[in-house]
């Protein structure tokens, strides 16, 4: 698993951006396939997830993620719950220690936070739908209202598509600068007439910039443009395969 400078040194925080390496998973999942949703063999993804809690010292029924929906919704962990049981919601926050909060992504921007000061801790799933909605913002403020100061709070980004491998259409970039103008800023110029290469982890760590928070940072590193290293929806769209693994980035306190 990958980390962060930004959350490494805080102690009794634990934290890790699982790459697609270590799991018993096999094709076009192979190897640590977390996807709870996809068509791998259930054991697999079992296994999987309860190597990937033991990397970050918890038991396997501790690593908790949601069912995503690309929304602003965040939820308050405070107890496991089931794989079948999963509350529909975009971003986790807690300060319950030993539950291991998780995103799940395959070309999403997963961003993982911290007020290491009043232990709380907070995940954030951000897709272009997500960011542009305030699901980075939602995820604040949730935990401001458990005792986080924000700016206090730093945060990290995981793997993520980056922009020379995220082309989108021009309704994308009308939905964007119609929500602000200042937003153009972050579409670059693609081959296509009328697309453009879309920069979503530089939106996203502006937006985390613009609300104030005490840090962040980048790991850098292209879910599409390493497949030896991460799963990508869009990579898999794009070579006709039938289905793809997911990641987890997750943070717990210890």
């Amino acid at each position: 698993m990958l980390k962060s400078a930004a959350l490494a040194d805080l102690g009794d925080i634990r934290h890790g951006f699982f790459t697609r390496e270590g799991g018993v998973s096999l094709g076009i999942y192979a190897s640590l396939n977390a996807g709870i949703g996809s068509n791998d063999a259930r054991e697999n993804v079992i296994e999987n997830r309860a190597r990937m809690a033991a990397a970050l010292g918890c038991p396997p029924q501790n690593l908790l993620s949601a069912y995503q929906i690309h929304s602003p919704s965040v939820i308050v962990a405070r107890e496991p719950w089931g794989a079948d049981a999963r509350p529909r919601a975009d971003g986790i926050v807690t300060t319950v220690p030993g539950l291991a909060i998780a995103i799940s992504t395959a070309d999403c921007g997963p961003v993982l936070l911290a007020d290491a000061q009043a232990r709380v801790i907070g995940a954030a799933h951000a897709g272009w739908r997500g960011a542009l909605t305030g699901v980075i913002e939602a995820t604040l403020v949730a935990m401001e209202e458990l005792g986080a100061v924000r700016a206090r709070i730093r945060a990290a980004l995981g793997p993520m598509i980056r922009q020379p491998n995220y082309e989108v259409g021009p309704d994308l970039v009308t939905r964007f600068t119609a929500a602000d103008a200042g937003n153009a800023h972050f579409f670059g110029p693609a081959n296509r007439a009328g697309h453009a290469h879309f920069d979503l982890a530089g939106y996203i760590m502006a937006r985390l910039a613009r609300a104030g928070i005490g840090g962040c940072d980048d790991l850098r590193h292209c879910t599409y443009g390493e497949p030896d290293r991460f799963f990508s929806f869009r990579r898999t769209t794009h070579r006709g395969e039938p289905d793809y693994g997911r990641h987890l980035s997750a943070i717990v306190l210890q």
